[in-house]
């Protein structure tokens, strides 16, 4: 992995290549202040200004260029409008001629991000060497570079095998970041989690000892300052349990921790910028595995919260154990609760694998939060909680079940379960995401993906003034 804080440095007057950029509408204005090589070699290239053309280098005396490229509005531009160029030139600097990157800069960064680490050769192409885009908005750059950092940590996270990234990986992970950001960890498993949290235990008592189940904690803050809870579902391979998943069903579930991915750079991201919060931290880890100790379709589990929960299915196991890490979260009267997790195909289903499903009890953050993501190009879409739903999970003979008998309204249905376990005067936002990108981009590769992270962030730094 390069890193990314050598690609972004502020602007002293160092040399750097020129990056023109153009859009349809102020292309021809531009090409008429050129030298008449430089038109001729754009209409060689076809090159008219038009989105989605790569770019053309423009040579000058010895190894001097320049590079043009066109992009969707010159004016307004996105967090991947240079990612293209970031990940293409040749070694060296460069720079804006007009105007500074502002939001472009992280696609710049992230455009040159690799996971090389199962890979002989580290990459397929040769190394292009570093790019590094020189800014005029000193001001910006530690917070562009934190914020790449944090979609690499989601990235790596989720592309990491599940053989070498279990419970006891995913505690490492998180205490690696701890020793970083100058957090607490502190880890519940064994005899302690059976009593305190019976829905992950039970979810997690099929793997072997190496892939035991735990609630992993992490604090970060003043203890004085409002207190805020970030829950991310740790399912770090589920096979189904015994309602089997089948095999095409099975091939991602690697990435069914990418809602304790994004958790844990969230945390990064808030400890990183100093918010005043007190940030609470917690990522139930587990493996949904078989064995003849499994979760079984029928049993009764009863919840820390003291509801006893009837399993109607064990592949609907991330609703259980972020069951408990939510009642966990509440006991601690935080001002807002925020959860990630990888937990419905039916969010697929519904809005496709950009969109991460928004549930919120609390109109005023749903709104700050669909804003956000449009603003930061990291979109959001909101679903209901529809109480009329709440039927579907009844069960004969417990409080509850995890499940409902009918294939629709999946993820509201999931996100139903989880508001019983949530404080009714509390605010919380639940995502449904995908963490996952089927197919690359410039900038954003096939593989593990932040999705609602950035902006999520955007909303807690508006919410809480940096330190």
């Amino acid at each position: 992995m390069t890193y990314l804080a050598t690609l972004l440095a502020a602007d002293r007057g160092q040399k750097a290549h020129p990056i023109h950029l153009v859009d349809k509408k102020n292309f021809e204005d531009w090409a008429k202040t050129r030298p008449a090589e430089d038109r001729a070699l754009l209409k060689a290239h076809r090159f008219d200004g038009k989105s989605g053309f790569a770019f053309v280098i423009l040579p000058r005396k010895a190894e001097e260029f320049e590079v043009v490229s066109a992009v969707a509005d010159a004016r307004d531009l996105s967090p991947w409008c240079l990612a293209k160029l970031g990940e293409s030139l040749p070694e060296g600097t460069y720079k804006l001629a007009e105007g500074e990157a502002g939001p472009a800069a992280i696609g710049w960064l992230l455009a040159q991000h690799r996971f090389d680490a199962y890979r002989s050769r580290k990459s397929e192409e040769p190394d292009r060497g570093p790019r590094v885009l020189v800014t005029g908005e000193p001001a910006r750059i530690e917070g562009v570079i934190r914020e790449a950092e944090a979609v690499t940590l989601v990235r790596d996270l989720v592309n990491t095998p599940a053989g070498d990234l279990g419970p006891a990986e995913l505690e490492q992970a998180v205490r690696e970041q701890a020793k970083r950001i100058g957090a607490e960890v502190r880890v519940t498993s064994g005899k302690d989690l059976e009593e305190g949290y019976p829905l992950i235990a039970a979810v997690g008592r099929a793997a072997s000892k190496e892939h035991a189940p735990r609630l992993i904690e992490l604090e970060w803050g003043n203890p004085k300052n409002p207190r805020v809870a970030v829950v991310g579902k740790g399912v770090c391979f589920d096979s189904g349990g015994l309602d089997i998943k089948p095999a095409s069903g099975m091939r991602l579930m690697k990435k069914d921790m990418g809602g304790a991915a994004h958790a844990l750079a969230l945390a990064t991201l808030i400890a990183g910028d100093r918010l005043p919060v007190r940030l609470h931290l917690l990522i139930p880890a587990v493996e949904n595995a078989i064995s003849g100790n499994a979760l079984r379709p029928g049993d009764i589990v009863k919840s820390r919260q003291g509801l006893h929960v009837e399993i109607d299915n064990t592949d609907a196991e991330g609703r259980l154990i972020l069951a408990d890490a939510l009642t966990k979260a509440g006991e601690a009267d935080p001002e807002l609760i925020v959860d990630f997790a990888t937990l419905t195909g039916a969010a697929r289903i519904a809005l496709g694998p950009d969109l991460p499903a928004l549930f919120s009890n609390d109109d005023g953050i749903a709104d700050e939060l669909m804003t956000a993501g449009k603003d930061s190009a990291d979109p959001v879409w909101r679903m209901p909680i529809w109480d009329a739903y709440d039927e579907m999970l009844k069960s004969d003979i417990a409080d509850l079940a995890n499940a409902a008998g009918s294939p629709m309204a999946g993820a509201v249905v999931a996100a139903m379960f989880l508001k019983r376990f949530v404080p009714k005067d509390t605010p919380w936002a639940h995502f449904d995401t995908y963490a996952w990108r089927d197919k690359g981009k410039p900038g954003r590769p096939k593989g593990g993906e932040a999705l609602g992270l950035r902006a999520v962030f955007a909303v807690l730094s508006d919410r809480y003034a940096r330190a």
